[in-house]
């Protein structure tokens, strides 16, 4: 069975004010900042694409010795329209032609990067919500299975695909025998559930992808608790630091405890996501605020509580 190191995991995504994908990205001071916040409780950082962002996340880890192991991902944009998504993913033919060719220019950084740096990146994620009914870069399963099979034959790591937990109960059946781990999401702000519920909810979310393959080891890659809304999409009153802080401790209580990787989502907020408006949901998910201001969660210990024993552990992906 593949392994992923121990230690506590969490997503990291470092882009600042006035920064975003594919137009300004963090510097490597910036990127060396947050790493040596970060570095005193958590070990295993997910990264979710190969961009300029990756690689200089990898050079400060490499130049400063720091004691990270990567989860590198590879973005995967639309390769057919997807009129299910609620903010609109139809495209032209052009625009799909040239999504494809990028993807393949992507899989490619993926597999030169992971080969480059194999004492740091201890797996690879081909690409992110992608087959869910809600995303706006839908990639049929098919063309999946074919970007995973070209990684595997690439790389020497681990090689998974991270999605919401309901592709997997169906729809990714011919996806799954071409992995060495399965990586769900499960969000229960999402889903209107309250904090009492939400970590039966996900406990749930788990088991009804775990019970289907008994064989195939299960990772959660993101799971968190946004802190501010404007209500698009759960109850705004629901999005508070006291209950991000109740969440993650019943959450990683869970999976320390059952032995189940869990990378927490996420580092810190990201204002370039979503609209505009300031109390957009999507902008506020990180244990620390966008000014690199710990939350809640972080002051209370949330984030140490069972670092050090799950450093001493391992875990099984």
């Amino acid at each position: 069975m593949p392994t992923l190191p121990a230690g506590r995991a969490i997503c990291y995504s470092g882009y600042r004010e006035g920064q975003r994908p594919g137009h300004a990205y963090p510097s490597l001071d910036e990127i060396r900042e947050d790493l040596r916040i970060l570095q005193p409780h958590w070990r295993l950082l997910r990264l979710y694409d190969c961009t300029p962002h990756a690689e200089r996340v990898l050079e400060v880890i490499r130049r400063d010795g720091l004691d990270f192991q990567i989860m590198l991902g590879a973005y995967l944009g639309a390769e057919v329209n997807n009129p299910g998504c609620p903010w609109g993913a139809t495209f032209t033919d052009a625009q799909i032609d040239a999504s494809t060719a990028e993807n393949e220019a992507e899989v490619g950084r993926l597999i030169a990067l992971a080969n480059a740096n194999p004492d740091i990146v201890c797996s690879v994620a081909v690409g992110n919500e992608a087959t869910v009914d809600w995303t706006d870069h839908l990639v049929p399963v098919h063309r999946m299975v074919e970007h995973v099979r070209r990684v595997k034959q690439a790389v020497r790591q681990p090689v998974t695909f991270c999605e919401n937990y309901v592709p997997w109960q169906a729809k990714l059946h011919e996806l799954v025998p071409e992995l060495d781990f399965i990586s769900l999401h499960t969000y229960p702000l999402w889903e209107y559930k309250t904090v009492h519920d939400a970590l039966a909810y996900s406990q749930e979310n788990y088991n009804s992808v775990a019970r289907l393959y008994p064989d195939k080891p299960v990772v959660i890659t993101e799971a968190g608790w946004c802190t501010r809304s404007n209500g698009r999409g759960m109850n705004a009153e629901h999005a508070v630091e006291a209950f991000q802080a109740i969440y993650l401790r019943e959450l990683l209580g869970w999976t320390d405890a059952a032995g189940i990787p869990c990378f927490v989502f996420e580092a810190f907020d990201e204002p370039w996501k979503g609209s505009p408006d300031p109390l957009e949901p999507e902008k506020h998910w990180g244990l620390y605020t966008v000014d690199r201001q710990p939350k809640l969660a972080v002051s209370q210990g949330i984030a140490t509580a069972g670092a050090t024993a799950t450093r001493r552990s391992g875990a099984r992906a």
